[in-house]
């Protein structure tokens, strides 16, 4: 049977801490308030086998611990699909998807997803879990999912996450550097579309030519925002559609989904504040079109 261990933090008090109210020193470790709320109702906190109210002081040398509230059943079915983990610790887990798997089910993709993938993972090992992704990349966008092991993790890691993609568009852009600051809304009467507008939010864009490739190039862009469709509205707006993307004006004619692939994300692990850097290389389709072998330097 499965099973659904209890996370326990610990987090020793410093000295710039001393005297700091429970709550202010808990806000000061990444811990959010719901997540203190959740606590004190499922158990509390404890320093020394003694409990501690979030007005308590703390005090330098004292360790803080507190077990995590369980995790909310899950309504994802556990699948036997093969699944590359990229990355694994106590609070944050990297999945590699490939081209033609969703993130999540849907009514389009009931099973077969990341999500089924990873909670198959889990099953085999007889753990729970919940699948909860940082960042979300189409079916068709391939590479790095980072997700959150649990609720004290998630926002750190929301926040801390920076993302690369590596993308063949056709023809080349304006410069060998550059930024693109366009903002991005829906397409008029579409749910899907979006499209550089006036009244759309603000969308930043950094992107570097890596390769040259006849009548495509192979780009390395960072999102600074996160808006749907980003990368592959920018690029078209710029005149230089992603290869394989015929939403927004690329051709097929050479690769069948648009040619967009995850391929590193950095993030700061929760409690320890380690930097973790990951990487996914170039698959198949794209590095046969790039005229590569894959093996790029990403950063």
């Amino acid at each position: 049977m499965a099973r659904q261990t209890p996370q326990e933090l610990a987090f020793p008090v410093a000295q710039p801490f001393d005297g700091y109210a429970l709550r202010d020193f808990l806000a000061r470790m990444g811990v959010s308030a719901g997540l203190v709320r959740q606590v004190k109702r499922a158990g509390g906190f404890f320093a020394g086998g003694r409990p501690l109210r979030t007005c308590d002081r703390v005090a330098a040398g004292m360790t803080v611990h507190f077990a995590l509230p369980p995790e909310p059943p899950t309504t994802v079915a556990a699948e036997d699909i093969p699944l590359r983990i990229v990355y694994e610790s106590r609070h944050a887990v990297v999945l590699d998807k490939p081209a033609g798997m969703a993130v999540h089910p849907t009514l389009n993709y009931a099973g077969g997803t990341l999500a089924n993938a990873w909670m198959g993972c889990l099953a085999a090992r007889g753990e729970t879990g919940v699948f909860r992704p940082v960042n979300r990349i189409d079916c068709c966008t391939s590479g790095l999912v980072l997700c959150a092991k649990n609720a004290f993790a998630a926002p750190l890691l929301a926040e801390s996450a920076q993302k690369w993609y590596l993308a063949l568009v056709e023809g080349a852009p304006p410069a060998e550097k550059g930024v693109i600051d366009a903002p991005i809304g829906r397409a008029p009467g579409s749910i899907i579309q979006r499209c550089v507008c006036a009244g759309g939010k603000p969308s930043l864009t950094e992107y570097e030519v890596v390769r040259r490739c006849g009548a495509h190039t192979l780009v390395r862009a960072r999102t600074v925002t996160g808006r749907t469709h980003q990368l592959r509205v920018h690029f078209a707006h710029i005149g230089c559609p992603l290869a394989g993307d015929d939403l927004y004006g690329g051709s097929r004619a050479h690769i069948a989904r648009h040619a967009l692939h995850c391929a590193c994300i950095r993030f700061t692990e929760p409690v320890s504040g380690d930097i973790v850097e990951t990487e996914s290389p170039l698959p198949a389709d794209m590095a046969a079109l790039a005229k590569c072998d894959g093996d790029l330097k990403i950063l």
